[in-house]
């Protein structure tokens, strides 16, 4: 029989104590993330100025994303009909053409963002997909002893340790536009720059940095580089969880390394890969640290084409695309946010276990199968 003593002390939670602990988490969380989240789509529905107090409901989200018909006539003040006007209305008409000027220069701005995202997400994504597989592949296979593998794991992801407005600063300083450029200087020592390079025409240089393709080429191998490490260790842990049994049995099957990944390592591998793929798409479409910073600020042409959604909804809020626009800004955040929500959607659901699937619809079938069944007796099974 237990004492009194024994039981107050059985009786004693530690519970409250672990909550205590993962309360900090939770407050910066909503600090920081949560009341931020809630704010921007507050936002997104109010008017553009710094007060941004007025409801304005889906005004926002139709000024970026859709465009608004605009008499050129009426907007410059040429139309006739305006001088028939009062002074006052004639001059709120031409405002009010003005400003659906001003709507569809954004929504310009905004569907060009949403283009150069997803050009410089397939592009640094595809290449380092293949790359980190083909090493995964490469690494994990029993059969290939390969001298210093840790060595070259750590070369390979140290890249993505670095912070990528260092990486951004870094290349632009290789891939400038003058004599003092390192990968002109390459160029020119191997004769794709002909003449003395310190008398060169600018023209004549390689456009790494301020041609429109050029750069967006640089920026995805920058991403590939970053990432590719990252992708291949997360990729190895997959593979190392493969039951090696599996490889054993294909291997005494006489099955070549081309099936052996087609048929083994490639469905088994669908769960990281998943993960894989909405990661990157994540952090593709939220692209911003290199885009705004790898490039000369001076070329309109090349800011443009490297400006991402992130970089859009920055220069909005902050006053670099003329004047301030919380409101859009909000929207398109809000936007970006739906997209992602809805691609990581149809990639689970195009990459979802159809067999586990398929098993919870069966038992689920034989259990209504069994409730039927047992009512035909009264609720008593036989």
């Amino acid at each position: 029989m237990a004492s009194a003593a024994q039981r107050r002390i059985k009786s004693i939670s530690y519970a409250k104590y672990g909550y205590i602990f993962i309360l900090p988490f939770f407050l910066v969380y909503f600090f920081f993330q949560l009341w931020p989240l809630i704010n921007t789509f507050s936002l997104s529905f109010r008017e553009n100025d710094e007060k941004g107090a007025k409801f304005v409901g889906m005004d926002n989200y139709k000024a970026i994303l859709f465009e608004t018909k605009v008499d050129d006539d009426v907007a410059m003040g040429k139309a006739e009909w305006l001088k028939e006007l009062p002074k006052e209305e004639r001059v709120a008409t031409i405002k009010a053409e003005q400003s659906k000027t001003r709507i569809n220069e954004q929504h310009r701005l905004f569907s060009e963002a949403f283009k150069n995202t997803l050009i410089l997400w397939f592009g640094n994504f595809i290449p380092q997909i293949i790359l980190s597989l083909s090493l995964a592949v490469w690494f994990t296979d029993a059969m290939l002893k390969i001298p210093g593998k840790g060595f070259f794991k750590v070369i390979m992801y140290m890249p993505n340790i670095i912070t990528a407005a260092c990486v951004a600063v870094l290349f632009t300083s290789l891939c400038q536009e003058s004599r003092f450029g390192a990968l002109q200087q390459i160029f020119h020592s191997v004769g794709i720059i002909d003449g003395d390079i310190q008398k060169t025409n600018y023209s004549d240089w390689v456009k790494l940095l301020n041609g429109e393709w050029e750069s967006r080429i640089v920026v995805m191998f920058i991403q590939t580089w970053m990432w590719f490490g990252n992708t291949m260790i997360m990729l190895m842990s997959g593979i190392m969880g493969i039951n090696p049994s599996l490889f054993e049995a294909a291997s005494i099957d006489g099955a070549s390394s081309g099936q052996v990944f087609r048929k083994i390592t490639l469905p088994l591998l669908s769960p990281i890969m998943v993960y894989t793929l909405v990661t990157s798409m994540i952090g593709g479409l939220q692209m911003f640290d290199i885009p705004y910073l790898y490039h000369d600020k001076g070329n309109q042409k090349v800011t443009e084409s490297l400006r991402t959604v992130a970089v859009y909804i920055y220069g909005t809020f902050n006053n670099l695309e003329g004047n301030k626009n919380y409101g859009w800004a909000g929207a398109a955040s809000v936007c970006l946010f739906l997209v992602t929500l809805a691609l990581g959607s149809v990639t689970f659901y195009l990459n979802r276990d159809k067999d586990a699937i398929a098993k919870k619809k069966q038992r689920k079938k034989l259990a209504q199968q069994a409730k039927i069944k047992n009512k035909q007796f009264g609720g008593l099974s036989i």
